[in-house]
């Protein structure tokens, strides 16, 4: 996507084939920082202190983080030993992002196949090329599949303003390019349809606030920031024509995994007869269980994220403040499921499906 008129991914290879760098998302939407990922180490805590995040980003991420395992792993004399450990690592670093397993799992198959060391490091880097290109190009099909979507509510509304409320950032951020649930609103407002966003802060991290807001005035497709709890009462009065959502991982039923809010979400639209989309390629289905919320691990994060905020203070300083009385007790999940019951469409790369196990399965035949 472009920023300030020059075109980015999150991530990419440098120029010596070492080394990474990525948007450190930490800094936005007040700073625009490239960070330099020299070390597997680097990344690993890229990945853990979110410099990135988004389950299509931590994919590709993971992906370049088993091309930089493979060559930390070459040094050493027990190749297969060492490279297991470091991929244990990579894979502790985020539980609920199914994208990150698929990516390790995905490299050691194709690593496991080479005899030389120097195959291995070509096999790793390839591979690794191959995941982000695979996920910015399902991205860009998952906004054509979508687009549909909006464009028939565009049709029955007579071309009058279709508003969408999204919660947390699944656009291009939160994969290497295109978004998923932000992406059929790209596609529309490119074609001219009128669109608007109705914007979740997403507590505690605020990424709807950061991050989503940011990519929106980079598109310049308007929009609204809206506290997380608003979202209920706009629905009641006919503010919001379609919700839509990306995910952390799916069910082979159709549960799905999103931030933490999400559920909340989608139960208001159930009760206002408003349709709920997840966008997701198909790397974030989890074929291996069925009931989300029972088997789908929850990511609990540091209670530093429920009582600190972070931002620009008066006299333009990027500072860390107390919200709370400092002896606060927090839970802070980063997480909820949203059973499948709940869902009107899954939009994938494949296509439109329901959120049941006959499509999924078909959609499973195709990959």
């Amino acid at each position: 996507m472009l920023v300030n008129n020059r075109y980015y991914r999150t991530i990419w290879l440098n120029d010596d084939e070492k080394s990474l760098s990525i948007i450190d998302q930490r800094w936005l939407p007040h700073n625009f920082v490239i960070e330099k990922i020299i070390t597997f180490n680097d990344l690993v805590v890229a990945i853990k202190d979110m410099h990135l995040r988004g389950a299509g980003l931590i994919g590709a991420a993971a992906g370049y983080g088993m091309y930089l395992a493979v060559l930390e792993s070459a040094e050493h004399k027990k190749f297969d030993n060492y490279l297991n450990h470091l991929s244990t690592t990579l894979f502790n670093t985020r539980p609920t992002a199914v994208n990150l397993s698929y990516a390790i799992e995905r490299q050691l198959n194709a690593i496991k196949k080479c005899s030389t060391i120097q195959e291995k490091i070509n096999v790793a880097k390839q591979t690794a090329i191959d995941i982000a290109d695979e996920d910015a190009e399902n991205c860009k099909k998952i906004g054509q599949n979508g687009l549909k979507i909006i464009e028939k509510i565009s049709e029955n509304k007579k071309g009058k303003t279709i508003n969408i409320l999204t919660h947390c950032n699944a656009g291009w951020l939160a994969f290497v390019d295109y978004g998923t649930a932000l992406a059929p609103v790209y596609a529309a407002f490119e074609k001219g349809i009128d669109v608007h966003v109705w914007v979740d802060e997403t507590r505690p991290r605020n990424q709807g606030a950061s991050l989503t807001v940011w990519e929106l005035e980079m598109m310049n497709i308007p929009y609204t920031l809206i506290p997380d709890n608003t979202g209920g009462h706009l629905m009641q009065h006919g503010f919001v024509d379609m919700v839509i959502v990306g995910c952390d991982r799916a069910t082979a039923s159709g549960d799905v995994a999103n931030k933490i809010g999400t559920y909340l979400k989608a139960v208001a639209a159930k009760d206002n007869n408003i349709p709920f989309y997840v966008a997701l390629p198909s790397s974030s289905f989890d074929f291996k269980i069925n009931d989300g919320i029972k088997e789908i691990p929850i990511e609990q994060r540091s209670s530093d994220e429920v009582k600190y905020i972070n931002g620009l203070t008066d006299n333009l300083k990027y500072e860390k403040i107390l919200i709370t009385h400092p002896n606060a007790k927090t839970c802070n999940f980063g997480f909820d499921v949203t059973p499948a019951r709940l869902i009107t469409s899954l939009i994938t790369e494949k296509g439109i499906l329901k959120a049941n196990k006959e499509d999924i399965y078909k959609l499973k035949l195709t990959i």
